[in-house]
Protein backbone atom coordinates (compact mmCIF):
# COMPACT_ATOMS: atom_id res chain seq x y z
CA UNK A 1 0.00 0.00 0.00
CA UNK A 2 1.21 3.57 -0.60
CA UNK A 3 2.97 5.05 2.43
CA UNK A 4 1.69 8.54 1.65
CA UNK A 5 -1.98 8.68 0.66
CA UNK A 6 -3.15 11.96 -0.82
CA UNK A 7 -6.70 13.26 -0.91
CA UNK A 8 -7.86 12.61 -4.50
CA UNK A 9 -9.58 15.31 -6.50
CA UNK A 10 -12.94 13.52 -6.28
CA UNK A 11 -12.69 13.61 -2.46
CA UNK A 12 -12.02 17.34 -2.28
CA UNK A 13 -14.99 19.35 -0.90
CA UNK A 14 -17.11 20.84 -3.63
CA UNK A 15 -20.79 21.61 -4.34
CA UNK A 16 -20.92 18.42 -6.44
CA UNK A 17 -19.21 16.16 -3.89
CA UNK A 18 -20.25 12.52 -4.32
CA UNK A 19 -19.43 10.00 -1.58
CA UNK A 20 -19.36 7.00 -3.93
CA UNK A 21 -17.06 8.75 -6.43
CA UNK A 22 -14.79 9.84 -3.58
CA UNK A 23 -14.67 6.27 -2.23
CA UNK A 24 -13.78 4.87 -5.65
CA UNK A 25 -11.09 7.51 -6.07
CA UNK A 26 -9.47 6.50 -2.78
CA UNK A 27 -9.58 2.82 -3.72
CA UNK A 28 -8.05 3.63 -7.11
CA UNK A 29 -4.90 4.84 -5.34
CA UNK A 30 -4.11 1.27 -4.29
CA UNK A 31 -1.90 -0.43 -6.90
CA UNK A 32 -3.55 -3.47 -8.48
CA UNK A 33 -0.76 -5.82 -7.40
CA UNK A 34 -1.13 -4.66 -3.78
CA UNK A 35 -4.88 -5.25 -3.91
CA UNK A 36 -4.34 -8.76 -5.30
CA UNK A 37 -1.75 -9.47 -2.61
CA UNK A 38 -3.92 -8.36 0.32
CA UNK A 39 -6.96 -10.16 -1.12
CA UNK A 40 -4.96 -13.37 -1.45
CA UNK A 41 -3.70 -13.06 2.11
CA UNK A 42 -7.13 -12.42 3.61
CA UNK A 43 -8.93 -15.04 1.53
CA UNK A 44 -6.26 -17.54 2.52
CA UNK A 45 -7.27 -16.78 6.08
CA UNK A 46 -10.69 -18.30 5.36
CA UNK A 47 -8.97 -21.62 4.67
CA UNK A 48 -6.78 -21.21 7.73
CA UNK A 49 -9.93 -21.09 9.87
CA UNK A 50 -10.87 -24.49 8.44
CA UNK A 51 -7.39 -26.00 8.70
CA UNK A 52 -6.94 -24.72 12.27
CA UNK A 53 -10.23 -26.36 13.19
CA UNK A 54 -9.51 -29.69 11.47
CA UNK A 55 -5.94 -29.82 12.77
CA UNK A 56 -7.08 -29.08 16.30
CA UNK A 57 -9.77 -31.77 16.08
CA UNK A 58 -7.21 -34.28 14.79
CA UNK A 59 -4.83 -33.55 17.67
CA UNK A 60 -7.40 -34.01 20.44
CA UNK A 61 -8.85 -37.13 18.83
CA UNK A 62 -5.31 -38.53 18.70
CA UNK A 63 -4.90 -37.91 22.43
CA UNK A 64 -8.23 -39.56 23.17
CA UNK A 65 -8.14 -42.58 20.87
CA UNK A 66 -4.52 -43.51 21.61
CA UNK A 67 -5.34 -42.93 25.30
CA UNK A 68 -2.38 -40.58 25.68
CA UNK A 69 -4.59 -38.33 27.77
CA UNK A 70 -5.31 -41.18 30.21
CA UNK A 71 -1.60 -41.96 30.44
CA UNK A 72 -0.80 -38.30 31.21
CA UNK A 73 -3.39 -38.42 33.97
CA UNK A 74 -1.85 -41.61 35.38
CA UNK A 75 1.60 -40.00 35.36
CA UNK A 76 0.22 -36.92 37.11
CA UNK A 77 -1.33 -39.11 39.81
CA UNK A 78 2.00 -40.84 40.38
CA UNK A 79 3.65 -37.46 40.86
CA UNK A 80 1.20 -36.30 43.54
CA UNK A 81 -2.14 -37.10 45.12
CA UNK A 82 -2.86 -33.45 45.84
CA UNK A 83 -5.59 -32.71 43.31
CA UNK A 84 -4.69 -29.11 42.35
CA UNK A 85 -1.03 -30.02 41.73
CA UNK A 86 -2.13 -33.16 39.92
CA UNK A 87 -4.25 -30.97 37.62
CA UNK A 88 -1.36 -28.58 37.03
CA UNK A 89 1.03 -31.43 36.16
CA UNK A 90 -1.50 -32.79 33.69
CA UNK A 91 -1.93 -29.30 32.16
CA UNK A 92 1.84 -28.99 31.79
CA UNK A 93 1.99 -32.26 29.85
CA UNK A 94 -1.06 -31.39 27.77
CA UNK A 95 0.17 -27.92 26.82
CA UNK A 96 3.67 -29.05 25.86
CA UNK A 97 2.43 -32.04 23.85
CA UNK A 98 -0.25 -30.12 21.94
CA UNK A 99 2.20 -27.27 21.28
CA UNK A 100 4.64 -29.76 19.72
CA UNK A 101 1.91 -31.48 17.69
CA UNK A 102 0.53 -28.14 16.50
CA UNK A 103 3.92 -26.58 15.77
CA UNK A 104 4.03 -27.43 12.01
CA UNK A 105 0.80 -25.50 11.40
CA UNK A 106 1.80 -22.72 13.80
CA UNK A 107 5.18 -22.12 12.15
CA UNK A 108 3.58 -22.05 8.70
CA UNK A 109 0.67 -19.81 9.67
CA UNK A 110 2.42 -17.38 12.00
CA UNK A 111 5.94 -17.29 10.53
CA UNK A 112 6.32 -18.43 6.93
CA UNK A 113 2.95 -17.17 5.72
CA UNK A 114 3.39 -13.78 7.40
CA UNK A 115 6.83 -13.40 5.81
CA UNK A 116 5.50 -14.49 2.42
CA UNK A 117 3.07 -11.56 2.41
CA UNK A 118 5.56 -9.07 3.84
CA UNK A 119 3.77 -8.64 7.15
CA UNK A 120 6.43 -10.06 9.51
CA UNK A 121 9.75 -8.53 10.51
CA UNK A 122 11.17 -11.08 12.96
CA UNK A 123 13.80 -13.63 12.10
CA UNK A 124 13.17 -17.18 13.27
CA UNK A 125 15.12 -16.91 16.54
CA UNK A 126 13.22 -13.92 18.01
CA UNK A 127 9.96 -15.41 16.74
CA UNK A 128 10.70 -18.62 18.63
CA UNK A 129 11.49 -16.50 21.67
CA UNK A 130 8.00 -14.98 21.56
CA UNK A 131 6.52 -18.46 21.13
CA UNK A 132 8.35 -19.58 24.25
CA UNK A 133 7.02 -16.57 26.16
CA UNK A 134 3.51 -17.37 25.00
CA UNK A 135 3.97 -20.96 26.15
CA UNK A 136 4.98 -19.76 29.62
CA UNK A 137 2.02 -17.38 29.85
CA UNK A 138 -0.29 -20.19 28.75
CA UNK A 139 1.24 -22.51 31.31
CA UNK A 140 0.62 -20.10 34.19
CA UNK A 141 -2.81 -18.72 33.22
CA UNK A 142 -4.09 -21.98 31.74
CA UNK A 143 -2.81 -23.95 34.72
CA UNK A 144 -4.57 -21.65 37.16
CA UNK A 145 -7.85 -21.86 35.24
CA UNK A 146 -7.59 -25.66 34.92
CA UNK A 147 -7.04 -26.05 38.67
CA UNK A 148 -9.99 -23.80 39.44
CA UNK A 149 -12.37 -25.49 37.00
CA UNK A 150 -11.52 -29.07 37.93
CA UNK A 151 -11.83 -28.05 41.57
CA UNK A 152 -15.32 -26.73 40.83
CA UNK A 153 -16.31 -29.94 39.02
CA UNK A 154 -15.19 -32.10 41.96
CA UNK A 155 -16.89 -29.85 44.50
CA UNK A 156 -20.19 -29.45 42.61
CA UNK A 157 -20.69 -32.63 40.51
CA UNK A 158 -24.27 -31.71 39.50
CA UNK A 159 -24.12 -27.95 39.09
CA UNK A 160 -20.48 -27.62 37.98
CA UNK A 161 -21.46 -26.04 34.67
CA UNK A 162 -23.07 -23.06 36.44
CA UNK A 163 -20.18 -22.46 38.83
CA UNK A 164 -17.64 -23.23 36.11
CA UNK A 165 -19.17 -20.45 33.98
CA UNK A 166 -18.95 -18.04 36.92
CA UNK A 167 -15.28 -18.89 37.54
CA UNK A 168 -14.44 -18.56 33.83
CA UNK A 169 -16.15 -15.16 33.59
CA UNK A 170 -14.30 -13.85 36.64
CA UNK A 171 -10.99 -15.27 35.40
CA UNK A 172 -11.47 -13.78 31.92
CA UNK A 173 -12.30 -10.39 33.41
CA UNK A 174 -9.22 -10.59 35.62
CA UNK A 175 -7.05 -11.41 32.58
CA UNK A 176 -8.41 -8.43 30.63
CA UNK A 177 -7.71 -6.24 33.64
CA UNK A 178 -4.07 -7.24 34.05
CA UNK A 179 -3.17 -7.66 30.37
CA UNK A 180 -2.06 -4.06 29.57
CA UNK A 181 0.16 -3.85 32.63
CA UNK A 182 1.49 -7.38 33.10
CA UNK A 183 1.07 -9.42 29.89
CA UNK A 184 1.57 -7.06 26.94
CA UNK A 185 5.01 -5.86 28.23
CA UNK A 186 6.22 -9.47 28.14
CA UNK A 187 6.13 -9.32 24.35
CA UNK A 188 6.52 -5.63 23.55
CA UNK A 189 7.95 -2.51 25.09
CA UNK A 190 5.18 -0.03 25.91
CA UNK A 191 6.29 3.54 26.53
CA UNK A 192 4.61 6.86 27.09
CA UNK A 193 4.56 9.01 23.97
CA UNK A 194 6.06 12.46 24.59
CA UNK A 195 5.93 14.13 21.15
CA UNK A 196 3.63 17.16 21.73
CA UNK A 197 2.75 17.33 18.02
CA UNK A 198 1.11 13.93 18.34
CA UNK A 199 0.09 13.86 22.01
CA UNK A 200 -1.47 17.31 22.45
CA UNK A 201 -4.20 16.96 19.79
CA UNK A 202 -5.06 13.48 21.06
CA UNK A 203 -5.32 14.57 24.71
CA UNK A 204 -7.32 17.63 23.68
CA UNK A 205 -9.74 15.37 21.83
CA UNK A 206 -9.92 13.09 24.86
CA UNK A 207 -10.70 15.96 27.25
CA UNK A 208 -13.36 17.31 24.89
CA UNK A 209 -15.10 13.93 25.03
CA UNK A 210 -14.91 13.47 28.78
CA UNK A 211 -12.16 10.86 28.71
CA UNK A 212 -9.83 11.05 31.73
CA UNK A 213 -6.74 10.25 29.68
CA UNK A 214 -3.45 11.64 30.94
CA UNK A 215 -1.09 9.85 28.59
CA UNK A 216 -0.85 8.27 25.16
CA UNK A 217 1.22 5.12 24.79
CA UNK A 218 3.16 3.59 21.94
CA UNK A 219 4.26 0.00 21.46
CA UNK A 220 7.23 -1.33 19.47
CA UNK A 221 5.12 -3.60 17.26
CA UNK A 222 7.59 -3.11 14.39
CA UNK A 223 9.89 -5.69 16.00
CA UNK A 224 7.33 -8.31 14.96
CA UNK A 225 5.16 -6.92 12.19
CA UNK A 226 4.59 -4.20 9.61
CA UNK A 227 0.92 -3.86 10.57
CA UNK A 228 -0.38 -0.44 11.53
CA UNK A 229 -2.83 -0.52 14.40
CA UNK A 230 -4.00 0.94 17.68
CA UNK A 231 -6.08 -0.47 20.48
CA UNK A 232 -7.90 0.21 23.68
CA UNK A 233 -7.20 -2.43 26.33
CA UNK A 234 -7.95 -3.09 29.96
CA UNK A 235 -10.61 -1.19 31.88
CA UNK A 236 -11.00 0.98 34.97
CA UNK A 237 -7.54 2.03 36.20
CA UNK A 238 -5.68 -0.19 33.72
CA UNK A 239 -7.37 1.22 30.60
CA UNK A 240 -4.84 2.30 27.99
CA UNK A 241 -5.11 3.77 24.51
CA UNK A 242 -2.07 2.64 22.58
CA UNK A 243 -0.86 3.18 19.02
CA UNK A 244 1.88 1.04 17.59
CA UNK A 245 5.07 2.50 16.20
CA UNK A 246 4.19 1.49 12.63
CA UNK A 247 1.21 3.83 12.72
CA UNK A 248 3.33 6.52 14.35
CA UNK A 249 6.02 6.22 11.68
CA UNK A 250 3.88 5.82 8.56
CA UNK A 251 0.59 7.54 9.36
CA UNK A 252 -0.15 11.19 8.69
CA UNK A 253 -1.14 13.36 11.69
CA UNK A 254 -4.73 13.33 10.39
CA UNK A 255 -4.65 9.55 10.11
CA UNK A 256 -3.31 9.14 13.65
CA UNK A 257 -5.95 11.46 15.12
CA UNK A 258 -8.72 9.69 13.22
CA UNK A 259 -7.55 6.30 14.48
CA UNK A 260 -7.27 7.53 18.05
CA UNK A 261 -10.77 9.02 17.79
CA UNK A 262 -11.95 5.53 16.87
CA UNK A 263 -10.19 4.04 19.89
CA UNK A 264 -11.73 6.68 22.16
CA UNK A 265 -15.08 5.58 20.79
CA UNK A 266 -14.53 2.13 22.24
CA UNK A 267 -13.99 3.73 25.65
CA UNK A 268 -16.86 6.21 25.59
CA UNK A 269 -19.32 3.66 24.19
CA UNK A 270 -18.32 1.20 26.96
CA UNK A 271 -17.39 -1.52 24.50
CA UNK A 272 -15.07 -3.27 26.92
CA UNK A 273 -17.86 -3.64 29.48
CA UNK A 274 -20.31 -4.67 26.75
CA UNK A 275 -17.78 -7.23 25.54
CA UNK A 276 -17.51 -8.64 29.06
CA UNK A 277 -21.30 -8.95 29.19
CA UNK A 278 -21.51 -10.54 25.74
CA UNK A 279 -18.68 -12.98 26.42
CA UNK A 280 -20.27 -13.82 29.78
CA UNK A 281 -23.48 -14.85 27.99
CA UNK A 282 -21.47 -16.92 25.50
CA UNK A 283 -19.57 -18.57 28.36
CA UNK A 284 -22.75 -19.53 30.24
CA UNK A 285 -24.32 -21.00 27.09
CA UNK A 286 -21.03 -22.78 26.30
CA UNK A 287 -20.94 -24.43 29.72
CA UNK A 288 -24.54 -25.59 29.32
CA UNK A 289 -23.52 -27.07 25.96
CA UNK A 290 -20.48 -28.70 27.60
CA UNK A 291 -22.67 -30.22 30.31
CA UNK A 292 -24.84 -31.88 27.69
CA UNK A 293 -22.00 -32.75 25.32
CA UNK A 294 -19.69 -34.27 27.91
CA UNK A 295 -22.48 -36.36 29.44
CA UNK A 296 -23.43 -37.76 26.04
CA UNK A 297 -19.86 -38.37 24.81
CA UNK A 298 -18.65 -40.01 28.03
CA UNK A 299 -21.60 -42.39 28.10
CA UNK A 300 -20.69 -43.46 24.58
CA UNK A 301 -16.89 -43.42 24.52
CA UNK A 302 -15.71 -42.74 28.07
CA UNK A 303 -14.71 -46.35 28.77
CA UNK A 304 -12.86 -46.63 25.45
CA UNK A 305 -10.88 -43.47 26.22
CA UNK A 306 -10.36 -44.57 29.86
CA UNK A 307 -11.94 -41.37 31.19
CA UNK A 308 -13.52 -41.82 34.61
CA UNK A 309 -15.85 -38.84 34.49
CA UNK A 310 -16.12 -35.08 34.09
CA UNK A 311 -13.82 -34.52 37.09
CA UNK A 312 -11.04 -36.62 35.53
CA UNK A 313 -8.28 -34.46 34.03
CA UNK A 314 -8.08 -36.90 31.12
CA UNK A 315 -11.37 -35.39 29.91
CA UNK A 316 -9.61 -32.15 28.84
CA UNK A 317 -9.08 -33.14 25.15
CA UNK A 318 -12.80 -33.92 24.92
CA UNK A 319 -13.60 -30.50 26.39
CA UNK A 320 -11.31 -28.87 23.84
CA UNK A 321 -12.94 -30.88 21.04
CA UNK A 322 -16.41 -29.65 21.99
CA UNK A 323 -15.15 -26.07 22.34
CA UNK A 324 -13.49 -26.25 18.90
CA UNK A 325 -16.74 -27.39 17.31
CA UNK A 326 -18.75 -24.68 19.03
CA UNK A 327 -16.21 -21.97 18.20
CA UNK A 328 -16.14 -22.98 14.54
CA UNK A 329 -19.94 -22.89 14.27
CA UNK A 330 -20.42 -19.51 15.99
CA UNK A 331 -17.56 -17.73 14.18
CA UNK A 332 -19.99 -15.55 12.14
CA UNK A 333 -21.83 -14.55 15.33
CA UNK A 334 -18.63 -13.55 17.12
CA UNK A 335 -17.41 -11.65 14.06
CA UNK A 336 -20.72 -9.81 13.72
CA UNK A 337 -20.67 -8.69 17.34
CA UNK A 338 -17.13 -7.32 17.00
CA UNK A 339 -17.81 -5.79 13.59
CA UNK A 340 -20.86 -3.97 14.97
CA UNK A 341 -18.82 -2.39 17.75
CA UNK A 342 -16.08 -1.43 15.31
CA UNK A 343 -18.62 0.34 13.11
CA UNK A 344 -19.96 2.22 16.14
CA UNK A 345 -16.41 3.26 17.04
CA UNK A 346 -15.85 4.35 13.43
CA UNK A 347 -18.86 6.66 13.60
CA UNK A 348 -17.80 8.02 16.96
CA UNK A 349 -14.26 8.59 15.70
CA UNK A 350 -15.50 10.51 12.65
CA UNK A 351 -17.70 12.76 14.76
CA UNK A 352 -14.91 13.30 17.27
CA UNK A 353 -11.89 13.86 15.03
CA UNK A 354 -13.78 15.36 12.06
CA UNK A 355 -11.05 13.97 9.84
CA UNK A 356 -12.76 11.76 7.24
CA UNK A 357 -9.76 11.82 4.91
CA UNK A 358 -7.46 10.70 7.71
CA UNK A 359 -9.91 7.91 8.41
CA UNK A 360 -9.92 6.89 4.73
CA UNK A 361 -6.12 6.83 4.74
CA UNK A 362 -6.16 4.54 7.78
CA UNK A 363 -8.63 2.19 6.08
CA UNK A 364 -6.32 1.88 3.10
CA UNK A 365 -3.30 1.11 5.29
CA UNK A 366 -5.31 -1.53 7.13
CA UNK A 367 -6.03 -2.98 3.71
CA UNK A 368 -2.47 -4.29 3.67
CA UNK A 369 -3.84 -7.37 5.44
CA UNK A 370 -7.60 -7.03 5.02
CA UNK A 371 -9.61 -7.46 1.85
CA UNK A 372 -10.90 -4.05 0.79
CA UNK A 373 -13.95 -4.96 -1.28
CA UNK A 374 -15.63 -8.25 -0.26
CA UNK A 375 -19.12 -9.41 -1.11
CA UNK A 376 -21.86 -8.84 1.52
CA UNK A 377 -22.10 -12.52 2.57
CA UNK A 378 -18.32 -12.77 2.68
CA UNK A 379 -18.14 -9.74 4.95
CA UNK A 380 -20.94 -11.06 7.16
CA UNK A 381 -19.21 -14.38 7.81
CA UNK A 382 -15.49 -13.63 7.85
CA UNK A 383 -14.98 -9.95 8.78
CA UNK A 384 -14.59 -8.84 12.39
CA UNK A 385 -14.23 -5.22 11.16
CA UNK A 386 -16.16 -3.39 8.45
CA UNK A 387 -14.48 -3.84 5.07
CA UNK A 388 -12.14 -1.16 3.78
CA UNK A 389 -14.60 -0.01 1.13
CA UNK A 390 -17.41 0.35 3.66
CA UNK A 391 -15.18 2.24 6.07
CA UNK A 392 -14.01 4.67 3.39
CA UNK A 393 -17.59 5.12 2.16
CA UNK A 394 -18.75 5.84 5.72
CA UNK A 395 -16.06 8.53 6.00
CA UNK A 396 -16.95 10.07 2.64
CA UNK A 397 -20.67 9.96 3.48
CA UNK A 398 -19.88 11.80 6.71
CA UNK A 399 -17.88 14.33 4.71
CA UNK A 400 -20.74 14.80 2.27
CA UNK A 401 -23.09 15.65 5.14
CA UNK A 402 -20.61 18.05 6.74
CA UNK A 403 -19.19 19.92 3.73
CA UNK A 404 -19.72 23.26 5.49
CA UNK A 405 -16.95 22.33 7.93
CA UNK A 406 -14.47 22.04 5.07
CA UNK A 407 -15.75 25.02 3.12
CA UNK A 408 -14.98 27.17 6.15
CA UNK A 409 -11.36 26.06 6.00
Amino acid sequence: MPSVIRVPAEAQPSPHFDAIAATNAYLAQIPADKTARSDAYFEGGYWMILWDFLYGVAVVLLLLNLRWSARMRDLSERVTRFKPVHTFVYWLQYLVLTTILGFPLTVYEDYFREHKYGLATQSFGPWMGDQAKGLCVGLVLGGLLAMLLFGVVRRFPRTWWIWGAVVTILFSTFTVLIAPVYIVPIFNKVTRLDDPKIVDPILSMARANGIPARDVYTMDASRQSTRMSANVSGFANTMRITLNDNLLRRGSPEEIEAVMGHEMGHYVLHHIYKDVMFISIVIVLSFAYLYWGLTWALQRWGEKWQIRGVGDTAVLPLVILLVLILGFVITPIMNTQTRTEEYEADMYGLNTSRLPDGFAQAAIHLGEYRKMNPGPIEELIFFDHPSGRNRIYAAMRWKAENLKLFAAQ
